[in-house]
């Protein structure tokens, strides 16, 4: 199945992490939202299997993604997962949707294959996207 995905995180605290090729970044408490999208027709690259991997523990998996660099942090908790089956990609347009909610965001994150500002979103506190 190839589609897009949502990752709701919530951050308990204020952290700063070095994100690969992005360097160190403050990432403030509140609610994250990271858009992604899995198009390959089998094996790893497939939706359910991509946000598989984003499930699993940092020591069984290499980290490739940025996203990988902040799940694995301990004030990281995934707190929804949001699957969008689809044949298109529309994870540039759901990024460019939820920068015009959001309160900020992280520059170039995940969205370094594409024209996007970003692909991770920040929410001081919740305001019900996904009920």
């Amino acid at each position: 199945m190839k589609g897009t995905y949502i990752l709701e995180i919530s951050l308990q605290n204020d952290i700063e992490l070095s994100i690969g090729s992005l360097g160190l970044i403050h990432f403030k408490k509140g609610l994250y939202y990271y858009i992604g999208s899995a198009m390959g027709p089998q094996g790893s690259s497939t939706l359910l299997n991509r946000v598989k991997r984003h499930l699993k523990k940092s020591h069984e998996k290499k980290r490739f993604w940025h996203i990988d660099f902040l799940l694995e942090n301990n004030n990281a908790l995934l707190t929804k997962i949001i699957l969008i089956p689809c044949k298109i990609k529309l994870e540039c347009k759901f990024a460019r949707y939820f920068l015009q909610l959001a309160d900020n965001f992280i520059p170039n994150f995940g969205s370094s294959d594409c024209n996007c500002k970003t692909h991770l979103l920040y929410f001081k506190k919740s305001n019900n996207l996904f009920k």
